[in-house]
């Protein structure tokens, strides 16, 4: 069983997003260039997010290279983190809709560019996982001691395997639970960010940022502290529902889901002949009409 549920849970992952972004452009006309500019926002932000947590981590263990773990360090780990991933996709985010998506100032727009932008990210994890379902699927069926594993690494690859194949069922399908929580989260922050610009305010990309860190912040927690993984996975859950209600919330009032179309523009052209000429008859007919009347009278 655990088969299937593995591979379906990387086939969510990778199709949840697709179908996302299939709906919202039928149900709202947003374009799908959005949805690529807000793959290039993930990929962008990540290009520098990722070696600045590289280089802080460095640069910590060579300030405190014999530091023993204290309470305090959870908390400080959640707050860099978070915050580094908050100025890195937020401004992401930002440059998105100020130099590549300068039309896109509607809250439909903002839904598709959100959708890209998690759901890239939820591609690249679900490509992940299921890279490591037919890596550990393979390694089961092998003898690992004649692939030339030994000692440690031959009791940590077989402990890795005998963990993964022992899992609760449900278990199997938590990324795909946690990533679609994550993309719900992701479409609300890029709509607050829209905000920044129908509403001329550049603090809402402040407001951006601090949920990004406060959401971040929290998993981080969760992870270091060692919650049970379905309390951090609740905790994530009741994040997307707040999210759902912020994206709820930002909806301009007067603003249609399907954009009205635009009325047609009448011209003159072949259609209209008919009826013209009917006019002139009409005009040429009432002409002779009051010249008669005209010499009647006289």
């Amino acid at each position: 069983m655990l088969y299937l549920l593995y591979a379906l849970n990387a086939l969510l992952m990778i199709g949840m997003p697709i179908a996302l972004g299939v709906w919202l452009a039928r149900k709202t006309r947003a374009p799908w260039s959005l949805f690529g500019i807000g793959a290039v926002t993930f990929i962008g932000s990540q290009v520098v997010h990722i070696p600045l947590n590289a280089g802080l981590t460095a640069l910590f263990k060579a300030v405190w290279p014999a530091a023993q773990p204290q309470p305090w360090h959870i908390p400080f780990n959640a707050v860099v983190l978070g915050l580094t991933a908050g100025l890195c996709e937020e401004t992401a985010r930002y440059i998105g809709y100020r130099w590549m998506a300068r039309q896109a100032r509607a809250w439909r727009d903002a839904l598709m560019l959100g959708a890209g932008h998690g759901g890239t990210e939820s591609i690249i994890l679900g490509v992940l996982a299921a890279i490591s379902f037919a890596s550990l699927a393979a390694a089961r069926q092998m003898d690992l001691a004649a692939q030339g594993l030994t000692g440690e690494q031959l009791a940590l690859a077989q402990q890795q395997i005998a963990a993964y194949w022992s899992a609760p069922w449900y278990m199997a399908l938590m990324g795909a639970v946690e990533r679609l929580a994550a993309i719900v989260i992701q479409v609300s922050l890029a709509v607050m960010v829209l905000q920044v610009f129908i509403r001329n305010d550049w603090r809402w990309l402040v407001v951006a940022i601090g949920y990004h860190l406060v959401v971040d912040g929290l998993a981080i927690v969760g992870l270091q502290s060692r919650w049970p993984v379905l309390v951090i996975e609740a905790t994530v859950a009741l994040l997307a529902l707040a999210s759902l209600a912020i994206i709820r919330g930002l909806r301009p009032r007067g603003e249609h889901i399907i954009p009205p179309e635009a009325p047609p523009i009448e011209t003159p052209g072949a259609s209209e002949a008919p009826r013209l000429e009917s006019r002139r008859q009409a005009d040429v007919q009432d002409q002779l009409d009051r010249s008669r009347y005209t010499q009647g009278g006289q």
